[in-house]
């Protein structure tokens, strides 16, 4: 497969989660409201702890305000589509899009990236207008060109075409909080990475799900971490495999609050004897895994089959 590289230009950035047949756990827009509005209406000791107003002098109060709003300043995704490269194969030739996700309101350090061919966004825009048709009336999708399609200036004008079509995507706020587009940004890297976990690729699997997990954050994690627990999974089940228990364990201690908060009860057991096991590696104290354990199986006895997590996991995404 030959590749080649189409010149970059600084564009700059524009500003522009339903459940679908998978592993995710319910996520709706609703749930996502409502986490937001907790965290934008939080308690100013909460947010800010300090001294009381009534002993703060007026420049405390100044900069104790300051701070609080700086800390309500909302979160919002930034997309930039920066370069595109042509991929040549035996009978087909496309273009494929990098897309960068930034997320304002907070210092964004981390520059993660997927590419995407035109035909993904068309396939995410029949999807979207399935449920969505009357909030997307004046959102287009740009045309198809027919001819020139991989002439330096066509890409460019794409590009920057499809960046403002992302952002006015995000813009409708039914739609950001849908599973499509979330999908959209992850699902391929998802599939792609359980096959290799299935395959016994755990080091090129963590790679990509390490993307995902970046990606998942960004979009809507930080809001609402049920999105984050299949992922946590899976790269607790991989790093084991990969014979790193203390990395296991992080994943596994990240996602197991979110499991018992939200009732996740496919993953609680598994999650669980995969802790006890790492838990007993590192010399860790189990005993309240251990004893939270057995409740849980205690409760599943007789309604569901036990699984491990590492049998749950590649079962995902097939």
């Amino acid at each position: 497969m030959a590749e080649r590289a189409v010149p970059q230009e600084n564009t700059g950035i524009n500003t522009g989660i339903q459940q679908s047949n998978g592993p995710y756990p319910e996520a709706t827009a609703e749930s996502l409201d409502h986490e937001d509005l907790h965290q934008q209406g939080a308690c100013v000791h909460d947010l800010c702890p300090g001294p009381t107003s009534s002993c703060m002098t007026t420049k405390e109060l100044q900069q104790h305000w300051g701070a609080v709003k700086h800390r309500l300043k909302p979160v919002k995704l930034l997309f930039e589509i920066p370069s595109a490269r042509i991929i040549a194969q035996h009978l087909s030739k496309y273009v494929v899009y990098q897309i960068v996700l930034i997320r304002s309101g907070s210092y964004d350090s981390k520059r993660v990236s997927v590419e995407r061919r035109y035909s993904d966004f068309v396939h995410l825009h029949q999807q979207l207008l399935e449920e969505f048709s009357e909030e997307l009336e004046e959102v287009i999708l740009p045309r198809k060109v027919l001819t020139g399609n991989f002439n330096p200036e066509t890409i460019w004008e794409r590009r920057l075409a499809l960046r403002d079509y992302l952002a006015q995507l995000y813009a409708v706020r039914c739609v950001r909080h849908s599973r499509h587009f979330l999908d959209f940004f992850t699902e391929p890297e998802q599939r792609r990475a359980h096959g290799l976990l299935r395959a016994g690729q755990f080091g090129p699997a963590v790679a990509l799900l390490e993307t995902v997990l970046e990606l998942q954050d960004k979009m809507g994690g930080w809001q609402s971490p049920v999105l984050l627990v299949p992922t946590l999974c899976a790269l607790t089940v991989c790093q084991r495999d990969l014979e790193e228990p203390e990395t296991a364990f992080t994943m596994g201690q990240r996602a197991l609050p979110t499991v018992r908060r939200y009732g996740l009860k496919r993953y609680r057991g598994p999650l669980l004897e995969m802790m006890v096991d790492l838990g007993y590696q590192l010399g860790r104290p189990v005993a309240q895994l251990q004893e939270e354990l057995v409740q849980v199986r205690d409760a599943e006895r007789g309604l569901v089959s036990f699984r491990s997590l590492k049998e749950l996991v590649v079962q995902e995404f097939t």
